[in-house]
């Protein structure tokens, strides 16, 4: 990405903004904060609606920002299990190069391949508004 690494580990820290972004991402709610070695721990709430379903799930992330690297596993809501990691690195000659694989499981078995068919697009319309949010804020 044509941007800095640190401008986009900003990004994708600043949870609490993904409502304005994010598709499908109806609120945030931080419950908590703490420092912990190398960075910080955020315990968060997101809503997830998506025509008729509507879901919170809370999740803890682990902001590492002088390695560059965000952690995010599952505390409750509809998963059986989700997991993120985020890696940013600035690349040569300029902008940055962005890691980001998740994994993640649905508790009810009709949502999970409900959602497996729309997966591939799903994650590219994700990608695609924190690619535009980065535009906007340092484009």
């Amino acid at each position: 990405m044509p941007y800095t690494a640190s401008q986009i580990f900003d990004l994708v820290a600043d949870v609490a903004r993904y409502p304005e972004f994010l598709p499908w991402t109806a609120a945030a709610r931080i419950r908590s904060r703490k420092p912990i070695e190398g960075g910080e721990e955020i315990e968060a709430d997101l809503v997830i609606s998506f025509k008729v379903f509507r879901e919170r799930f809370g999740s803890r992330v682990q902001l590492y920002p002088e390695a560059g690297r965000i952690d995010t596993t599952y505390l409750d809501g509809p998963f059986k299990y989700m997991i993120s990691h985020w890696e940013v690195r600035d690349a040569e000659g300029g902008g940055c190069i962005v890691d980001f694989s998740v994994d993640f499981e649905f508790r009810n078995a009709m949502l999970q391949r409900l959602v497996g068919v729309v997966f591939d697009q799903a994650m590219r319309r994700v990608v695609g508004a924190f690619e535009a949010r980065a535009k906007a804020l340092y484009g």
